[in-house]
Protein backbone atom coordinates (compact mmCIF):
# COMPACT_ATOMS: atom_id res chain seq x y z
CA UNK A 1 0.00 0.00 0.00
CA UNK A 2 1.50 3.59 -0.64
CA UNK A 3 2.91 5.55 2.04
CA UNK A 4 2.72 8.71 3.31
CA UNK A 5 4.75 11.07 5.81
CA UNK A 6 2.66 12.19 8.96
CA UNK A 7 3.73 14.06 12.30
CA UNK A 8 1.68 11.89 15.02
CA UNK A 9 1.16 12.46 18.79
CA UNK A 10 1.38 9.16 20.77
CA UNK A 11 0.91 10.63 24.13
CA UNK A 12 -0.23 13.37 25.70
CA UNK A 13 2.63 15.78 26.34
CA UNK A 14 4.72 13.94 24.15
CA UNK A 15 6.67 15.25 20.93
CA UNK A 16 5.27 14.90 17.54
CA UNK A 17 6.62 11.93 15.82
CA UNK A 18 7.54 12.06 12.26
CA UNK A 19 6.24 8.25 10.80
CA UNK A 20 5.40 6.49 7.74
CA UNK A 21 1.86 5.48 7.51
CA UNK A 22 -0.68 3.89 5.08
CA UNK A 23 -2.47 6.45 2.88
CA UNK A 24 -6.13 6.47 4.13
CA UNK A 25 -9.08 5.49 1.30
CA UNK A 26 -11.95 7.12 1.71
CA UNK A 27 -15.41 5.60 2.73
CA UNK A 28 -18.40 6.14 1.47
CA UNK A 29 -19.87 9.83 1.97
CA UNK A 30 -15.77 10.74 1.97
CA UNK A 31 -13.35 12.95 0.28
CA UNK A 32 -9.03 11.92 0.41
CA UNK A 33 -7.45 15.04 0.11
CA UNK A 34 -3.90 15.45 -0.37
CA UNK A 35 -2.86 18.54 1.73
CA UNK A 36 -0.87 21.28 0.99
CA UNK A 37 -0.85 22.92 3.77
CA UNK A 38 -1.84 22.95 7.17
CA UNK A 39 -1.83 26.05 9.73
CA UNK A 40 -1.36 24.94 13.48
CA UNK A 41 -3.62 26.52 15.63
CA UNK A 42 -3.46 27.35 19.75
CA UNK A 43 -6.50 24.53 19.48
CA UNK A 44 -3.92 21.99 18.49
CA UNK A 45 -3.21 22.00 22.08
CA UNK A 46 -6.09 19.96 22.88
CA UNK A 47 -4.03 17.07 21.44
CA UNK A 48 -0.68 17.73 22.11
CA UNK A 49 -1.75 18.12 25.65
CA UNK A 50 -4.67 15.36 26.09
CA UNK A 51 -6.79 17.77 27.04
CA UNK A 52 -9.89 16.67 24.73
CA UNK A 53 -12.39 14.38 26.40
CA UNK A 54 -12.09 10.48 25.52
CA UNK A 55 -9.25 11.48 23.36
CA UNK A 56 -8.05 8.85 21.66
CA UNK A 57 -4.25 8.38 20.72
CA UNK A 58 -2.30 8.24 19.00
CA UNK A 59 -3.53 10.98 16.80
CA UNK A 60 -2.77 13.33 13.49
CA UNK A 61 -3.60 16.73 14.55
CA UNK A 62 -4.25 19.57 12.54
CA UNK A 63 -7.39 21.65 11.34
CA UNK A 64 -6.32 24.03 9.42
CA UNK A 65 -6.20 22.18 6.17
CA UNK A 66 -5.62 23.32 2.56
CA UNK A 67 -5.11 20.94 -0.17
CA UNK A 68 -6.54 19.31 -3.22
CA UNK A 69 -9.20 16.20 -3.72
CA UNK A 70 -7.30 13.41 -4.11
CA UNK A 71 -10.18 10.60 -4.15
CA UNK A 72 -13.35 9.98 -3.31
CA UNK A 73 -15.56 7.35 -1.88
CA UNK A 74 -18.75 6.32 -2.39
CA UNK A 75 -21.90 8.40 -3.10
CA UNK A 76 -19.54 11.71 -3.55
CA UNK A 77 -20.90 13.77 -6.67
CA UNK A 78 -20.42 17.74 -5.56
CA UNK A 79 -16.19 16.61 -5.51
CA UNK A 80 -14.04 15.41 -8.10
CA UNK A 81 -10.02 14.95 -8.32
CA UNK A 82 -8.53 17.71 -8.92
CA UNK A 83 -10.63 20.59 -6.57
CA UNK A 84 -8.79 22.53 -4.44
CA UNK A 85 -10.07 22.23 -0.91
CA UNK A 86 -10.10 23.41 2.52
CA UNK A 87 -10.98 21.33 6.01
CA UNK A 88 -11.73 23.34 9.28
CA UNK A 89 -12.37 22.50 12.89
CA UNK A 90 -15.94 21.53 11.87
CA UNK A 91 -15.29 17.94 10.65
CA UNK A 92 -18.22 16.85 9.68
CA UNK A 93 -21.80 16.27 11.52
CA UNK A 94 -24.13 13.74 11.81
CA UNK A 95 -27.73 14.71 10.04
CA UNK A 96 -29.68 13.11 12.84
CA UNK A 97 -29.76 14.88 16.19
CA UNK A 98 -31.97 17.47 17.28
CA UNK A 99 -29.21 20.43 16.46
CA UNK A 100 -28.84 18.84 12.91
CA UNK A 101 -32.23 19.09 12.65
CA UNK A 102 -32.66 22.22 13.49
CA UNK A 103 -30.05 23.32 10.88
CA UNK A 104 -27.74 23.94 14.23
CA UNK A 105 -24.65 21.93 12.52
CA UNK A 106 -21.95 23.67 14.97
CA UNK A 107 -24.11 22.24 17.84
CA UNK A 108 -24.56 18.68 16.49
CA UNK A 109 -24.08 16.24 19.49
CA UNK A 110 -21.93 13.53 17.10
CA UNK A 111 -20.07 16.45 15.61
CA UNK A 112 -16.78 15.12 14.54
CA UNK A 113 -13.48 17.70 14.94
CA UNK A 114 -10.97 17.27 12.08
CA UNK A 115 -7.45 16.44 14.16
CA UNK A 116 -9.25 15.62 17.16
CA UNK A 117 -12.05 12.84 16.63
CA UNK A 118 -10.29 11.66 13.37
CA UNK A 119 -7.20 12.37 11.65
CA UNK A 120 -5.90 16.18 10.41
CA UNK A 121 -3.72 17.56 8.37
CA UNK A 122 -0.29 17.26 10.16
CA UNK A 123 0.20 14.75 7.26
CA UNK A 124 0.47 14.62 3.36
CA UNK A 125 -3.33 12.99 3.11
CA UNK A 126 -6.36 13.34 5.22
CA UNK A 127 -9.39 11.50 4.99
CA UNK A 128 -12.48 13.82 5.73
CA UNK A 129 -16.60 13.63 5.74
CA UNK A 130 -17.87 15.40 2.63
CA UNK A 131 -20.43 17.66 4.74
CA UNK A 132 -16.49 19.29 6.31
CA UNK A 133 -15.26 20.20 2.58
CA UNK A 134 -15.14 23.74 1.65
CA UNK A 135 -14.15 25.24 -1.67
CA UNK A 136 -11.26 26.86 -1.60
CA UNK A 137 -11.13 30.00 -4.34
CA UNK A 138 -8.47 30.28 -6.79
CA UNK A 139 -7.20 33.81 -5.83
CA UNK A 140 -5.53 32.20 -2.46
CA UNK A 141 -2.11 30.54 -2.04
CA UNK A 142 -2.85 26.96 -0.10
CA UNK A 143 -0.78 28.54 2.68
CA UNK A 144 -2.63 31.91 2.91
CA UNK A 145 -6.34 29.88 3.11
CA UNK A 146 -5.09 27.28 5.73
CA UNK A 147 -5.34 29.93 8.44
CA UNK A 148 -8.63 31.40 7.04
CA UNK A 149 -10.05 28.00 8.26
CA UNK A 150 -9.61 28.54 11.77
CA UNK A 151 -8.64 31.83 12.87
CA UNK A 152 -10.19 33.64 9.50
CA UNK A 153 -13.60 32.25 10.01
CA UNK A 154 -13.87 32.53 13.74
CA UNK A 155 -13.66 36.42 13.09
CA UNK A 156 -15.14 36.55 10.10
CA UNK A 157 -18.59 34.38 11.74
CA UNK A 158 -18.34 36.07 14.71
CA UNK A 159 -18.24 40.33 13.00
CA UNK A 160 -21.05 39.33 10.00
CA UNK A 161 -23.53 37.85 12.65
CA UNK A 162 -23.18 40.41 15.13
CA UNK A 163 -25.71 43.22 15.20
CA UNK A 164 -22.85 45.74 14.08
CA UNK A 165 -23.80 47.71 10.82
CA UNK A 166 -21.62 49.75 8.39
CA UNK A 167 -20.39 52.51 10.07
CA UNK A 168 -21.00 51.49 13.76
CA UNK A 169 -17.91 51.37 16.01
CA UNK A 170 -16.07 48.15 16.67
CA UNK A 171 -13.57 47.16 18.69
CA UNK A 172 -11.07 44.85 17.98
CA UNK A 173 -9.46 43.63 21.50
CA UNK A 174 -5.32 41.73 20.89
CA UNK A 175 -3.55 42.11 17.27
CA UNK A 176 -2.32 38.67 17.25
CA UNK A 177 -3.48 35.58 15.12
CA UNK A 178 -7.08 36.34 15.77
CA UNK A 179 -6.82 40.30 16.15
CA UNK A 180 -4.88 40.92 13.14
CA UNK A 181 -7.47 39.08 11.07
CA UNK A 182 -10.14 40.80 12.88
CA UNK A 183 -9.06 44.25 12.06
CA UNK A 184 -9.02 43.58 8.50
CA UNK A 185 -12.69 42.02 8.15
CA UNK A 186 -14.07 44.93 10.13
CA UNK A 187 -12.72 47.53 7.89
CA UNK A 188 -13.68 45.53 4.63
CA UNK A 189 -17.49 45.10 6.26
CA UNK A 190 -17.78 48.85 6.63
CA UNK A 191 -17.00 49.18 10.00
CA UNK A 192 -15.62 52.63 12.09
CA UNK A 193 -12.51 50.11 13.72
CA UNK A 194 -10.65 50.68 17.10
CA UNK A 195 -7.71 48.75 17.52
CA UNK A 196 -6.76 47.78 20.92
CA UNK A 197 -3.27 46.72 22.29
CA UNK A 198 -0.90 46.71 24.77
CA UNK A 199 2.30 49.22 24.15
CA UNK A 200 2.37 51.94 21.30
CA UNK A 201 4.43 49.34 19.36
CA UNK A 202 1.69 48.10 17.13
CA UNK A 203 0.00 51.27 16.38
CA UNK A 204 1.52 51.23 12.69
CA UNK A 205 0.47 47.48 11.89
CA UNK A 206 -3.03 48.42 13.20
CA UNK A 207 -3.26 51.49 11.07
CA UNK A 208 -2.04 49.06 8.24
CA UNK A 209 -4.33 46.80 8.91
CA UNK A 210 -7.29 48.99 8.54
CA UNK A 211 -8.06 50.57 12.10
CA UNK A 212 -8.75 53.97 11.97
CA UNK A 213 -8.30 54.15 16.09
CA UNK A 214 -5.33 52.94 17.98
CA UNK A 215 -5.57 52.40 21.67
CA UNK A 216 -2.78 51.81 23.49
CA UNK A 217 -4.43 50.17 26.99
CA UNK A 218 -0.97 50.71 29.02
CA UNK A 219 -1.56 54.53 28.43
CA UNK A 220 -4.99 55.23 27.94
CA UNK A 221 -8.77 53.48 29.93
CA UNK A 222 -9.71 51.56 26.99
CA UNK A 223 -13.61 51.83 28.38
CA UNK A 224 -13.12 55.99 28.43
CA UNK A 225 -11.77 55.86 24.99
CA UNK A 226 -14.09 53.84 23.26
CA UNK A 227 -16.21 55.88 25.24
CA UNK A 228 -14.81 58.90 23.53
CA UNK A 229 -15.68 57.65 20.35
CA UNK A 230 -19.14 57.30 21.04
CA UNK A 231 -18.72 53.79 22.23
CA UNK A 232 -18.77 50.95 20.30
CA UNK A 233 -21.79 48.57 19.21
CA UNK A 234 -19.11 45.18 19.19
CA UNK A 235 -16.04 44.53 21.07
CA UNK A 236 -14.27 41.97 19.70
CA UNK A 237 -11.94 39.87 22.27
CA UNK A 238 -9.47 37.81 20.32
CA UNK A 239 -7.04 37.67 23.03
CA UNK A 240 -7.03 35.31 25.67
CA UNK A 241 -6.70 37.95 28.32
CA UNK A 242 -10.22 38.00 30.24
CA UNK A 243 -9.04 41.33 32.55
CA UNK A 244 -8.51 42.59 28.99
CA UNK A 245 -12.18 42.00 28.20
CA UNK A 246 -13.39 43.09 31.35
CA UNK A 247 -11.40 46.50 31.22
CA UNK A 248 -12.69 47.35 27.84
CA UNK A 249 -16.57 46.08 28.61
CA UNK A 250 -17.91 49.55 29.89
CA UNK A 251 -16.25 51.02 26.68
CA UNK A 252 -19.30 49.59 24.80
CA UNK A 253 -22.41 51.64 23.61
CA UNK A 254 -25.91 51.02 24.24
CA UNK A 255 -27.39 47.54 23.30
CA UNK A 256 -23.26 47.01 22.60
CA UNK A 257 -22.08 43.43 22.98
CA UNK A 258 -18.49 42.56 24.05
CA UNK A 259 -17.99 39.05 21.58
CA UNK A 260 -15.62 36.67 23.01
CA UNK A 261 -13.50 34.12 20.72
CA UNK A 262 -10.35 33.99 22.12
CA UNK A 263 -10.73 31.23 24.98
CA UNK A 264 -9.70 31.07 28.08
CA UNK A 265 -10.56 29.37 31.60
CA UNK A 266 -10.54 32.48 33.53
CA UNK A 267 -13.36 34.86 34.13
CA UNK A 268 -14.64 37.58 32.44
CA UNK A 269 -15.74 40.18 35.82
CA UNK A 270 -18.42 42.31 34.72
CA UNK A 271 -21.39 43.02 36.77
CA UNK A 272 -25.15 42.54 36.87
CA UNK A 273 -25.11 46.21 37.11
CA UNK A 274 -22.65 47.25 33.81
CA UNK A 275 -24.97 45.06 32.06
CA UNK A 276 -28.63 45.90 32.80
CA UNK A 277 -27.72 50.09 33.06
CA UNK A 278 -26.35 50.19 29.49
CA UNK A 279 -28.24 46.77 27.59
CA UNK A 280 -25.27 46.02 27.18
CA UNK A 281 -23.80 41.68 26.81
CA UNK A 282 -21.12 39.16 26.62
CA UNK A 283 -21.37 35.97 23.94
CA UNK A 284 -18.78 33.69 22.09
CA UNK A 285 -18.80 32.56 18.73
CA UNK A 286 -16.81 29.43 17.83
CA UNK A 287 -16.36 28.82 14.37
CA UNK A 288 -18.82 27.69 11.53
CA UNK A 289 -19.46 25.01 9.54
CA UNK A 290 -18.47 24.28 5.98
CA UNK A 291 -20.34 26.71 4.12
CA UNK A 292 -19.26 29.11 6.80
CA UNK A 293 -15.69 28.57 5.37
CA UNK A 294 -16.58 29.17 2.06
CA UNK A 295 -18.09 32.55 2.65
CA UNK A 296 -15.09 33.58 4.61
CA UNK A 297 -12.68 32.46 1.97
CA UNK A 298 -14.58 33.71 -0.69
CA UNK A 299 -14.94 37.52 1.21
CA UNK A 300 -10.74 37.41 2.09
CA UNK A 301 -10.22 36.76 -2.04
CA UNK A 302 -12.83 39.61 -2.52
CA UNK A 303 -11.83 42.22 -0.38
CA UNK A 304 -7.90 41.49 -0.04
CA UNK A 305 -8.00 39.94 3.41
CA UNK A 306 -4.78 38.30 4.06
CA UNK A 307 -3.09 36.42 7.22
CA UNK A 308 0.55 36.83 7.93
CA UNK A 309 2.30 33.76 7.81
CA UNK A 310 5.45 31.74 8.91
CA UNK A 311 5.91 28.42 6.78
CA UNK A 312 7.60 25.45 8.03
CA UNK A 313 7.79 22.02 6.11
CA UNK A 314 6.49 19.00 7.97
CA UNK A 315 9.37 17.69 9.70
CA UNK A 316 9.72 20.74 11.77
CA UNK A 317 6.45 20.31 13.47
CA UNK A 318 7.42 20.72 16.74
CA UNK A 319 9.95 23.73 16.61
CA UNK A 320 6.57 25.29 14.42
CA UNK A 321 4.35 24.44 17.21
CA UNK A 322 6.37 26.16 20.08
CA UNK A 323 6.78 29.10 18.08
CA UNK A 324 3.00 29.69 17.80
CA UNK A 325 2.19 28.28 21.42
CA UNK A 326 4.58 30.59 23.00
CA UNK A 327 3.34 33.70 21.11
CA UNK A 328 6.58 34.05 19.03
CA UNK A 329 5.11 33.88 15.53
CA UNK A 330 3.84 36.45 13.79
CA UNK A 331 0.89 35.90 12.78
CA UNK A 332 0.18 32.32 12.16
CA UNK A 333 2.11 29.28 11.29
CA UNK A 334 1.80 26.80 8.77
CA UNK A 335 3.10 23.54 7.72
CA UNK A 336 3.73 22.78 3.93
CA UNK A 337 3.97 19.37 3.55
Amino acid sequence: MAKMRAMVIHEAGGDFQLEERDIPEPGPGEVRVKVEACGICHSDAFVKEGMWPDLELPRIPGHEVAGRVDAVGGGVNEFEPGHRVGVGWHGGHCFHCEPCRRGDFISCENAQVCGITYDGGYAEYLVAPREAIARIPDDLTDAESAPLLCAGITTFNALRNSDARPGDLVAVEGIGGLGHLGVQYAAKMGFEVAALSRGPEKESLARDLGAHHYIDTEEQDPAESLQALGGAKVILETAPAPAAATAAFDGLGRDGRLIVVGASQEPIEVSAMQMIMGRRGIEGWPSGIATDSEDTLNFSALTGVRPTIETFPLEEANEAYTRMIENEARFRVVLEP
